[in-house]
């Protein structure tokens, strides 16, 4: 069979980890030997698990860059055949790393923010998209409209544009709703 390389991308909370671990769980349903991966930084739910808004969790290792992914699948006792990363727009140096182990054979299953909340790219989804051999954007629910939300507000000036945070922070924003995108200030 070969590798697949799935991504799953759009605002906050629109499920991509759920969606992401639903793909996990089916690979351990075919006897695969998968491996997590998270960001250190990425400290909301717990620094040893991915874990979704709802509670769902999935063992996982902390890793500040890409390399730090590499080493320790290299430096594993065990084989891997899935490698899966939860906000992957968080680590540097992720979008190299993941393509070597593609290009090695392994499936990769990444769920990730693809733009920030004032419009930026995260260069880490963009680097693998061209790769990929699925791309699914998960849309939210948009609480002004009901409608389809498929950027991340920002609640709060001032934050860095990578900031850790939950529905105290973020939500999602269908275009109408969403100043950065619609142009209005």
């Amino acid at each position: 069979m070969d590798p697949e390389f799935i991504i799953f991308t759009g605002p906050m909370f629109g499920s991509k980890t759920t969606r992401l671990m639903a793909v996990v769980d089916r690979y351990l349903h075919q006897n695969k030997k998968i491996i997590a991966f998270k960001p250190i930084m990425d400290d909301r739910y717990s620094d040893v698990e991915i874990r979704t808004h709802s509670g769902a969790s999935l063992e996982a290792v902390g890793v500040n860059c890409g390399k730090d992914v590499l080493e320790h699948i290299q430096n594993s006792e065990n084989s891997v055949d899935v490698i899966a990363v939860d906000e992957a727009f968080m680590i540097e140096g992720v979008s190299k790393a993941l393509l070597c182990l593609f290009r090695s054979g392994k499936t990769i299953v990444v769920s990730s923010l693809q733009l920030s909340a004032s419009g930026v790219v995260f260069e880490e989804v963009r680097d693998m998209m061209p790769w990929a051999t699925k791309i699914e954007v998960c849309p939210a629910v948009c609480p002004i409209t009901g409608r389809d939300a498929f950027y991340t507000h920002r609640k709060l000036e001032g934050l860095d544009e990578i900031a850790v945070g939950g529905s105290d922070l973020y939500e999602p924003r269908c275009w109408e709703h969403h100043n950065y995108m619609n142009q209005r200030d």
